[in-house]
């Protein structure tokens, strides 16, 4: 059964990393569009990277299962909170600084009452119009690389953990 956590939790953060490098991928092309056409890619995140998303606090409850799973004097066990470390820090950087921009990116958008609910959706001024919608863009952009990093991180110390356990 521990066997199991430790490849489902790799999934799980691969899957998270997966994401984030998604939009690091596209982001060389994303710059060379104007305002209209950048909001209009915008929006077609939703509800496919939303969905996606659960991957990360389940990546991170089966992160603390591990650790708790763990010894502490096993050498796994500072790599497995490093990994849960870089995971924790990478969702407070989506709730800190992407999920703002993300609720003016979909501010005109009608979505389901998930969405709705997720996004926090009410009729506010529009942001975007009194800020520089490319520092918006920016903001975003760097934000998901940061996510990728600490994805990254999280995957090498997990896998890190894991192999000391098999060595």
């Amino acid at each position: 059964m521990f066997q199991f956590l430790q490849v489902f939790t790799l999934v799980l953060v691969a899957s998270t990393l997966s994401f984030s490098l998604a939009h690091v991928g596209e982001w060389p092309g994303k710059l060379r569009l104007n305002r209209d056409d950048y909001f209009t890619t915008q929006t077609i995140y939703y509800p496919g990277f939303t969905i996606g998303g659960i991957s990360e606090p389940v990546a991170i409850l089966s992160l603390i299962a591990l650790v708790v799973s763990t010894r502490w004097q096993s050498p796994a066990f500072g790599w497995l909170l490093a990994a849960l470390a870089s995971m924790i820090v990478m969702h407070l950087v989506f709730w800190l600084v992407t999920q703002p921009v993300n609720k003016i990116w979909l501010r005109d958008q009608e979505l389901a009452e998930a969405g709705t609910a997720f996004f926090n959706q009410k009729k506010k001024p529009d942001p975007a119009k009194s800020v520089d919608w490319t520092k918006l863009r920016d903001r975003w952009e760097y934000s998901h690389a940061a996510r990728a990093l600490f994805a990254l991180l999280g995957l090498i110390f997990l896998g890190i953990a894991i192999t000391s356990q098999s060595a």
